[in-house]
């Protein structure tokens, strides 16, 4: 997803709430219903979500129903101290919709609850491992969003030839805007199928293949769009409006990809001028990260009413056909302007949040981190490697450090939205430490081959970087990820001595760091103790590629 911070003219406002809510934060009952894993959560598993949703653009309303296929898990039941299945499931559905009734097989099922999170009665003992299904029916005029993307909700807009042109941008709010799921991160269905009906003269595009397109007696159209691989709520999206299409093929490391390319009437001619950089961005990624993710789904960039979004399989794409962000620079540097944002950092989100997805939103960092981090990787392949590394360095001024990285876990609650160029620095800072680019990208390949399809935690994360890059990383994870400070370099020089050592750390940090004295490089292994060498010059330059601050001291006793 693209950053709110990005927008200038909100960041005083931003950094005021920030700072309150990082002050006064108090949780409720509802953000640990919504954000954790309760027990009407975790006897369930999700395999298939069947939905069917029709879309009526002159009330904007809707009507349809999920079929959920899932698997019955063993889980102990904190509550009434038994190792079996429970039979209450919690599902979610955010209001205005109304939730209007729930079978389970030919059963209907009782349910209680409000506020967008119900408790549904399975009516039949569920048997440990066996394969059920409810279906739940529903109908109302969903939450519209104010400000997609930052904003969730659908989106009720009209082109330029004022034609109806609907969809949706949900994370966050997550897929329960729209339709009844379980609506949490670390459940996603093996696969799906979305019918939606839409009035005549309307195209449906989603996520995954079409299927099948049917006229229905009253004019109306179904589409039917399925996914074949893992997808999270927040991904699962339509598209409708007068669209029209071309395709291409690419081929990759896991053969001959499906490129789709779905944009308004009137837009096609500059729409293949602009995604010729798709090509290219699947070259580069493939080769850093292997390869892409979803071969059997293809790849989609489908033109939306809103900025963009890294729906799997079928992008959302709002850049108006322009490079850089909506026109600008987000690095300052120049190398941001030769490349499309919106194509390259929500196609990087296919490896990273697509394909590597966290289980708890407080550890998106891994989702936005990694995919700002690919911009300058795309930087470098385009430009070399000294041009991506001035891009990443230029973003620093992103940064805001107005609160953690990572945030309180179990209450669905982002961290800063320095998960983007703050843990992306953080990144390009390991790189310069591991100093073995071969190393760096069999990493980057074996943290998507390793993590395939799943869902993981930072910890796991943490673990994979350290035991396969053979470093210890944990104070720089616990310094970038877990707190606001940006570690500074202190130093004292005199009588032909360099004294030096961390301030502004955590406790036992220990990340080591390359000076330059001409074109001579210097590794240094600084602590929070003092520390000294010979040393010539009157001052330090620091390798650039650190994320860190300097300082030179008048005494050892500063």
């Amino acid at each position: 997803m693209v950053s709110v911070n990005f927008f200038r003219f909100f960041l005083g406002f931003i950094l005021l709430v920030s700072f309150a809510n990082a002050q006064t934060v108090k949780y409720t009952l509802a953000d640990t219903l919504k954000g954790s894993i309760t027990d009407q959560r975790s006897w369930w598993d999700v395999l298939y979500y069947d939905l069917h949703v029709a879309f009526n653009y002159e009330d904007s309303s809707i009507n349809g129903y999920n079929k959920i296929t899932y698997k019955v898990l063993e889980k102990y039941c904190n509550k009434c101290n038994l190792k079996e299945p429970l039979n209450i499931m919690q599902v979610d559905l955010l209001e205005p919709l109304v939730l209007d009734s729930i079978c389970y097989n030919t059963k209907r099922c009782f349910w209680h609850g409000s506020k967008g999170m119900y408790w549904v009665h399975v009516p039949d003992p569920q048997s440990i491992n066996s394969i059920q299904a409810i279906t739940i029916y529903y109908h109302g005029k969903p939450h519209v969003a104010k400000n997609a993307p930052w904003d969730g909700g659908v989106i009720w807009a009209r082109d330029a030839n004022k034609n109806p042109w609907i969809s949706i941008a949900c994370q966050g709010m997550a897929g329960s805007v729209w339709y009844p799921c379980k609506d949490h991160q670390s459940d996603e269905p093996d696969s799906s199928s979305l019918h939606i009906t839409t009035a005549k003269g309307q195209v449906c595009v989603s996520n995954g293949r079409l299927r099948s397109k049917k006229t229905n007696a009253d004019g109306s159209i179904t589409y039917n769009w399925t996914v074949v691989n893992p997808i999270n709520n927040y991904n699962i999206i339509p598209y409708i409006g007068k669209y029209v299409n071309f395709n291409d093929t690419f081929n990759g490391k896991g053969g001959i990809l499906d490129l789709d390319f779905w944009v308004l009437e009137g837009n096609l001619e500059k729409a293949k001028i602009q995604f010729a950089q798709v090509k290219p961005m699947l070259r580069c990624f493939e080769n850093w990260f292997g390869k892409y993710p979803f071969y059997e789904d293809g790849y989609k960039l489908v033109q939306s009413p809103f900025l963009g979004m890294e729906h799997q399989s079928g992008i959302a794409y709002g850049n108006n056909f322009i490079n850089g962000y909506m026109g600008r620079d987000l690095s300052g540097t120049g190398w941001g302007m030769k490349w499309d944002f919106i194509i390259i950092h929500e196609s990087g989100h296919e490896w990273f949040g697509n394909n590597i997805t966290v289980k708890d939103v407080a550890d998106n960092w891994v989702h936005e981190g990694f995919t700002a981090y690919s911009e300058n990787l795309f930087t470098e392949s385009l430009y070399g490697k000294q041009a991506g590394a001035e891009y990443v360095i230029g973003t620093r001024k992103e940064v805001q450090n107005d609160e953690p990285i990572i945030s309180d876990y179990n209450v669905n609650r982002d961290g800063s939205g320095d998960m983007y160029y703050k843990a992306a620095n953080m990144l390009h800072s390991i790189r310069t430490i591991v100093n073995n680019d071969s190393l760096w990208k069999a990493f980057l390949q074996k943290l998507n081959k390793d993590f395939w399809h799943q869902t993981v935690t930072t910890k796991q994360v943490e673990d994979m970087m350290i035991s396969f890059l053979n470093k210890d990383l944990q104070k720089i994870f616990d310094q970038y990820l877990r707190t606001t400070q940006i570690p500074v370099f202190a130093y004292h020089i005199k009588g032909g001595k360099l004294n030096y050592r961390w301030k502004n750390c955590v406790k036992d940090f220990n990340m080591p760091l390359k000076i330059v004295d001409g074109n001579k490089e210097i590794w240094l292994q600084p602590t929070e103790k003092w520390q000294q060498i010979n040393y010539k010059k009157t001052d330090v330059e620091v390798d650039p590629n650190f994320y860190i601050g300097k300082e030179k001291l008048k005494s050892l006793k500063q």
